[in-house]
Formats: C-alpha cells, structure tokens, sequence
C-alpha cells in the first residue's frame, strides 16, 4: 500500500462513516460506474455544493474498487452486493486516489505543492512495481506509461476536492493553467488510464481552457439530472433517517416538519428535492436545530458577493432583499459563471452563489433555500451598510406583526403604505403578483417566528399566504389579498375555501397552532394607492 495508490486510508474512512447511525446507502452509484470501469478511457466529473456528502461518495469508489484491502466487511451487506459485477469488481484494481485539500501545512506556493503530491506518487508507483524500469528524472505520466506497457496494468483514478487550491492566497492564474494542464496530461487519451472520478465544488467548465479537460464528462446539480440522487438527501432518505431518530432518541425535540423547513429547498436538475445531508445529521445527532452548514465558516463568504463594490451591481441589491423576504427571482444562471475571477453581472454572481450551495435555481429563478441559510443572509443585511434600509424595513414589520396579532387595522394599513411607498424594490410595483411579493416583504420580520408560505394549497383552494407558527402557542395567521376589491370580500373569501383547515395538519399530527387563527383581508386600491385591512378570529 501507498501513500495515494491502494491507499487503505479511504477505506477508512469509508468504514467508519458506514458504522454511524445516519449513515445513507449511496452504493447504487457504484453500480452505474462499473460499466463505465468496463468499457475503460471514462472520465467523469461530479461537482456539487460544500457538505453535500462528495467526499463520502469518493472515499466509497475508492473503497471499492482499490487492491490492497478488502473491503468485503463493509459492502456484502450494503445495496451493491445483490447487483451485477459487485464481485468481479470489489477490490479488483489499482486505484489512485488523491484528496486535493490534503498538503502540508508549510507549504506557501503552488510549485511545492503539486511537487509534493508528485513525488509522493512517484514513490508509491515505484515502490510497487521494482520490475520496471524507470528514468531517474521521470515524470508521473511517463511511469504511468512505462508501467503499463510493461505490466499491461491499468489505473483508476479517484479525484476528491479537485478545485480546493484553487481558494488558496498563494495560487496565481499561472499555477490555474500548469495545474489544470497537469490534470489534463495525467488522464486525457492515456492507455493506463481504466477510469477517472474527480469533484469538487467548482464545474470544470471554466478552466477548459481550448478544450484542456474536455476528455471529462461533467455533471452539475442545476444542469445534469445523472447522479443526482446519490448527493444530498432525498425525501424519502430524510423520511427513513428521521425513524432512526425516533428509536434511538430518548426524547426527540426535533420535528420531521422541522428538517424540512430548516434543510430543505434544494433541487436538482431533474426536479428532485434534496437535503443538506451533513445539517440533517448533525441535527438529528445533536437533537437540536441550528446552521451547522454555515457553522463551518462558509456562509461569511454571502457578504462577499452581495456587498461592497458587487452590491452596486444593477437590480442586485433589490432582487437581494426580496430573496431574504422569502421570494424568488428570476436568474439566468450559467454555473461555471461562478469561478470568474471578477463577478460583474447579476447573473454572475446569482451563479456563483448557486454553485456554492447559497442558492438554489429551479425553471429561470433563484432563491434563498431554507431557514439555515436564510438566518445566515439576515444576519449578513443586518451588518452590512449597503444594507441599511433592511434595519428599518424590519423595525416595522416587528410592528406590523404585533398589530396583526393584535387586530390594529389602522397600523397594518400603515405600515404596508410605508413600505410599498418607500425606497424598496417593490416601489414601483402595482400589479397583484408584486404587490403580493409586498406583503411578504412587509412581514419579513415574522420569519423569525413563523414559516410563511406563499399560494400554499389549504381547504379547497389556494391561500395567498399562511403563516405557520414555530411556537404552536403563538397564532396561525392566513392572509388573502385583493386588488380594488374590499377587504371583506378577502376574509370571505378565506371562509368559504376554508383555508383554516390547513392549520390541523394532516392525520396524526398534532395541530400547527394551538392558539387562535387568524383571518387577515388585505384590499389594496389601484387609482389611490390606500390599503385597507380587516381582521377576524377563525378560532
């Protein structure tokens, strides 16, 4: 065994991730990489955003496919074993596998950094293989090359967090070129090469500089539906894990509505919801919500897109705000967008975020995912000065909402004016969609309290929007809009397609509220540009 090749450290790795008690079952990927391991020459790329489980992904082909280990402990009892190939394959070949963020603390430049991760696999190759015979100044590819011709062996090849040196200071757009050349030199029409796996965070795309890695197949969450299912957590996945929780915690406090609303929101290009993976076991590990996605140090960089010189953008600071009010907004997002080294366009910097994971993109619109990350985006508004107008926005939505909880029509009425007439991105807005994308607007203070949701399905009919309470003590609160009608004709209208219904949840669960629920009627004139609002107890 060495260093990176037939190494058992990946094997380790793996094992251990399989022994803990949320461990998901993602070996029906290894099935659809042994064919591409038969026909040989395949080079794949996954790119995916940080904590979405790539590394465990990695570390499990490596486990199964590299000599020098067996690995049968751990895989005859997972999905893999009952599937073609699972024997003529497991622990069968020699493997490459390099972890990219892996290098010596010391190191302070490109050149000792790749020429570490060189001699390294120099040593390893001829260490195993004495019966060849290699030139002294030789290159990796050349005793790559040398090996094969001679043993006739051929090598898979296992990639993990490809594009990390691509964060470091000290990497210039020179060493940007040598290290994708060197990729690129090491797998692309070479006869040694039986399979390549590489990921990371960023799509290669960019870096394919005339057509360098254009030898990988690439697949992204927002534009590829292939392997989708094997990163993240799907709902049924989530579904399963949480009956885990629910045997081995003595005293569960946290909800299945709960990871949804905290986790969920992401979706792959084939329509797919997916979960934070690592934020869903972390959370079920400790029994408590909270951002342990961001909580790695990650969502400090949200502040580096969204403020300073890039917060000048056109139509950014706005569409940035309504995202943290909870809307989407329409983007046209191109992911390899993302690794441009000057971000001037909204779209640029929509991608760039998507790529990250701080965004998610469905059918032409962005938005902000789930309350983990929401939180994170508040409190980044919240401290930056280009920001300045969210502090006030939210000192009278807590207003707002106190008075809609109280039945002070006058103040609601007064503070939608406010808001729908100040200097926001909804100030020219008049038509119903965007004066409904006001009332969120106006309420973004009760996010802390309550998921909202817009046009959610409730009674027989479709609300404007309802308010779930995360405290069941506090109220549910429904609210309907109308243009140049009257706010009568919008509690009515709540009434008859009993919208209250939504709040006893469905057979099983316990209610959403326990306390009143509220039906609000917001009219909003046209020619005037008043509001008027009414306010009734359901129950």
């Amino acid at each position: 065994m060495g260093f990176y090749l037939n190494s058992n450290d990946s094997f380790s790795q793996y094992r251990d991730e399989t022994a803990k008690p949320y461990f998901i079952d993602k070996t029906g990927m290894l099935e659809e990489l042994i064919p591409l391991v038969e026909q040989g020459g395949n080079n794949l790329c996954i790119t995916r955003p940080r904590r979405f489980g790539k590394s465990t992904v990695a570390t499990m082909i490596g486990s199964y496919f590299g000599r020098g280990i067996d690995a049968h402990e751990v895989f005859d009892s997972l999905q893999i074993a009952e599937k073609p190939g699972y024997h003529e394959h497991l622990n069968q070949h020699n493997v490459i596998y390099i972890d990219f963020s892996k290098y010596d603390e010391e190191c302070d430049n490109y050149r000792d950094y790749i020429g570490n991760i060189k001699e390294l696999l120099k040593e390893d190759l001829r260490e195993a293989y004495p019966e060849v015979r290699f030139r002294e100044k030789g290159s990796v590819g050349e005793d790559l090359k040398r090996i094969h011709q001679i043993t006739g062996e051929r090598f898979i090849f296992v990639f993990d967090e490809w594009d990390c040196i691509f964060h470091k200071d000290f990497f210039t757009k020179r060493d940007r070129k040598s290290y994708v050349s060197f990729l690129a030199n090491l797998t692309k029409g070479m006869g040694y090469v039986l399979f390549t796996y590489m990921t990371g965070v960023l799509p290669i795309a960019k870096y394919s500089q005339s057509d360098t890695l254009n030898n990988f197949m690439e697949y992204t969450m927002a534009s590829q539906p292939m392997y989708n299912e094997y990163f993240g957590f799907t709902e049924g996945e989530v579904d399963d894990l949480y009956r885990r929780y629910c045997r081995i915690c003595a005293q569960p406090s946290v909800t299945r509505e709960d990871l949804s609303i905290w986790y969920d929101g992401y979706h792959t290009a084939a329509g797919t919801r997916m979960y934070n993976p690592r934020s869903v076991v972390y959370a079920l590990t400790n029994n408590h919500l909270a951002s342990y996605w961001t909580g790695s140090g990650q969502y400090a960089e949200i502040a580096e897109y969204i403020t300073g010189k890039t917060a000048k953008i056109e139509g950014l600071r706005d569409d940035v705000i309504l995202m943290a009010a909870g809307e989407s907004v329409p983007a046209s997002v191109e992911e390899y967008a993302a690794t441009a080294m000057n971000l001037s366009t909204k779209e640029e910097v929509f991608s760039a975020m998507v790529v990250y994971g701080f965004l998610n993109y469905e059918n032409g619109y962005v938005r902000i995912p789930n309350k983990e990350l929401m939180d994170e985006f508040s409190k980044t508004l919240r401290r930056e000065k280009d920001y300045r107008y969210i502090l006030e926005l939210e000192r009278e939505s807590k207003r707002l909402l106190e008075a809609t909880i109280a039945g002070k029509t006058d103040v609601v009425e007064e503070v939608l004016e406010f808001v729908h007439n100040s200097e926001s991105p909804l100030k020219a807005y008049n038509d119903e969609a965007e004066l409904s994308g006001c009332i969120k607007l106006a309420y973004i203070a009760a996010r802390d309290r309550y998921n909202i949701q817009r046009e959610d399905q409730a009674g027989i009919g479709y609300v404007d929007y309802i308010f779930y309470p995360y405290d069941r003590k506090d109220p549910g609160i429904i609210i309907e809009l109308k243009v140049n009608a009257t706010p009568e004709y919008a509690i009515g209208q709540i009434k008859e397609k009993k919208y209250a219904l939504k709040f006893k949840g469905k057979i099983g669960e316990k209610p959403k509220t326990e306390g009143q629920i509220l039906a609000v009627g917001i009219a909003y004139k046209k020619k005037s540009k008043v509001y008027k609002c009414k306010i009734e107890v359901l129950s």
